[in-house]
């Protein structure tokens, strides 16, 4: 029988009469102590704590979601229950693969529960891929590894050619896969394809993609066999097992080393291998990677005729606009009668001043003329010729009286000395001189001073000098000469 003053067992009778209490009083025998909401969940956690402290659960994941603070949550579920989980960031950094929804996985962790939403969880330690968890593990540890060595830099990526001429497609000779692109390219731009069969899946495969690929990067431009200007490896879709071998590191190294530009369309959308991250771009399918080797020609035709006509156009529009700019520029020209109106009336103006300066220089010419003609009359001509005579008999005269000569007519004698013509005033100066030159009215006579005795020589008598009377008269109209000074 259970004991009525336990904290767990609580008689009808109380519970009947706690119901119709409003404000909780102590009840006399009752001795179970309320608890808070808190307190239950800490219990509850502990107690889960200890009996599940360490377990292993095997589910899909669902909900992934990383948080900033490096933390990690989501939902372990299968077709029977689904249990939260949580995964804290030291232990997310040390995960060999990225988890992603649908991916079934086995969790290590303890079982706790979380107070603020009443739910138990897990808390996750450890976490491995189920079933293919080994071969995914080593495809992480394959990709860090080639990844580190820069295979993958995007640095490292070829620009594809707009329009390849020649294309090289590695995949199966026999498959769906090269009957689709061949008919892609040649729906969208007719081009010269090179096929290298090779195997895709199973023992051998990666081999024989790998040499396939070196092969086409090995053929020499000019050959008999043309080099493609782009590479097409392709494989339809399967699981993780069927694509493996372009994951191996043989095919990726020789598809990053080529020097050939290179398209990996591998799988479906949703199917991702190594090949896919060292090749130069991806393409979701093999008719994908058709679509983006070339354009459609179509297309490309109705590019060039657009262009054409935008070209067209563009050069209209300029000469358009520039007619309208010369048409504005025009307008604000002026006319030609405004630029040539004012121009003739000062023409017309300076040819009427002209007219009235010639005329009036005429008039002042025919005045000066009529004054200068009054001047020339005979009589007046006289009168100033008389005056002119005048004049020169007058300075004749003073000529005349200015001669040095004329005292020898009063026997009078001037000495110079012989040959320098300089007059001697001084008996010493004649001394000095020794020759000298007597000047007589009738002549010159040369004579030498020497200790008193004179030798004379004769001399020949000048001719006449002429004198006022023997000048011309100015009614004969010859010009008057001039006298000769001695």
């Amino acid at each position: 029988m259970p004991d009525p003053f336990s904290d767990d067992v609580v008689s009808s009778d109380m519970l009947a009469s706690d119901m119709g209490r409003l404000v909780a009083e102590p009840v006399a025998g009752d001795n179970a102590l309320a608890m808070s909401v808190g307190e239950l969940a800490f219990k509850l956690k502990r107690m889960v704590e200890g009996e599940f402290g360490h377990v292993r659960l095997r589910g899909e994941i669902s909900g992934w979601k990383r948080v900033a603070s490096g933390h990690c949550y989501m939902a372990l579920k299968d077709d029977q229950a689904v249990i939260d989980g949580v995964i804290w960031k030291g232990s997310a950094a040390r995960l060999a693969f990225v988890p992603q929804d649908g991916v079934e996985v086995i969790a290590t962790g303890k079982l706790t529960t979380y107070p603020g939403r009443s739910k138990y969880q897990i808390v996750i330690d450890r976490m491995e891929l189920a079933g293919a968890g080994a071969l995914m593990a080593l495809l992480e540890k394959l990709k860090a590894k080639l990844g580190g060595e820069g295979l993958f830099d995007a640095a490292a990526k070829k620009p594809l050619p707009f329009m390849p001429q020649v294309i090289g497609v590695v995949t199966s000779g026999t498959g769906a896969v090269i009957r689709d692109i061949l008919h892609r390219l040649e729906d969208r731009c007719p081009t010269h394809v090179i096929v290298w069969p090779v195997k895709v899946q199973g023992e051998g495969s990666a081999a024989e993609i790998a040499a396939a690929v070196r092969g086409f990067d090995a053929i020499a431009p000019g050959g008999p066999v043309p080099r493609p200007d782009l590479v097409i490896v392709a494989r339809g879709g399967g699981s993780v097992e069927d694509l493996w071998s372009f994951n191996e590191e043989v095919v990726v190294r020789a598809v990053a080393a080529c020097s050939i530009p290179i398209i990996s369309a591998v799988g479906h959308e949703t199917d991702t291998t190594l090949c896919d991250y060292a090749a130069d771009l991806r393409a979701p399918t093999p008719t994908a990677a058709a679509e983006i080797a070339v354009p459609v020609l179509a297309d490309l035709r109705l590019t060039i005729d657009s262009h054409r006509n935008r070209t067209e156009r563009c050069a209209r529009r300029y000469v358009e606009r520039g007619r309208e700019r010369l048409d504005a520029l025009a307008r604000h020209l002026p006319k030609r009668d405004q630029l040539l109106g004012p121009q003739r009336q000062r023409a017309d103006d300076a040819g009427q001043r002209l007219d009235r300066g010639l005329e009036r220089r005429l008039t002042l010419a025919r005045g000066s003329l009529d004054r200068s003609g009054a001047a020339l009359r005979p009589a007046t001509l006289e009168r100033k010729l008389e005056g002119a005579r005048a004049r020169l008999d007058a300075t004749w005269r003073l000529v005349q009286s200015l001669n040095p000569d004329a005292i020898l007519d009063r026997g009078y004698a001037r000495v110079t000395v012989q040959g320098g013509g300089t007059t001697l005033a001084s008996a010493a100066a004649a001394r000095a001189a020794g020759a000298l030159t007597l000047h007589f009215r009738d002549g010159m006579v040369d004579a030498t001073v020497d200790g008193g005795e004179r030798e004379v020589a004769a001399r020949p008598k000048p001719a006449s000098r002429p004198t006022p009377s023997a000048a011309p008269s100015a009614a004969s109209g010859a010009a008057p000469r001039q006298p000769t000074l001695f």
